[in-house]
């Protein structure tokens, strides 16, 4: 799925395809974390399933007002203690596909709003727990 340029100073995801999340001319091949001024590519490669609220802590340092957690193909919910922990804080979190998370993240951050995104790869590890049980 490709995008249309964003020409705001903000970091844009330009594609999202299987296997694979393009900013400009990169190309990641596993889970990254966005934010309008960074990519944060040392990201755990652990299920959404068994997302801490520890393990944003790197994305909480850019005071994010929301993260948008993209989770492949489908949506795969963060534990209730992620969204609960980010909610105290004043942090709102949105679930849904990558592409869909791409698009809001590159809308939002273009509008100068403080955003963050966690993308999972489509057929990544998003859901690998779910496909265990």
């Amino acid at each position: 799925m490709k995008f249309t340029r964003d020409t705001s100073q903000a970091l844009s995801i330009t594609a999202v395809d299987d296997g694979e999340i393009r900013l400009g001319e990169k190309i990641y091949r596993k889970t990254i974390a966005v934010t309008s001024s960074e990519v944060i590519e040392n990201w755990p490669e652990k299920p959404v399933a068994e997302l801490t609220p520890q393990d944003f802590s790197a994305l909480l340092d850019h005071g994010p007002e929301l993260i948008v957690l993209g989770t492949g193909a489908r949506n795969v919910f963060a534990p209730r203690q992620v969204t609960f922990a980010l909610a105290r804080k004043g942090i709102g979190l949105e679930v849904m596909s990558t592409g869909a998370a791409a698009r809001t993240f590159n809308v939002l951050a273009g509008e100068g709003r403080r955003v963050a995104a966690l993308l999972y790869i489509q057929g990544g590890p998003a859901n690998a727990r779910e496909d265990r049980d």
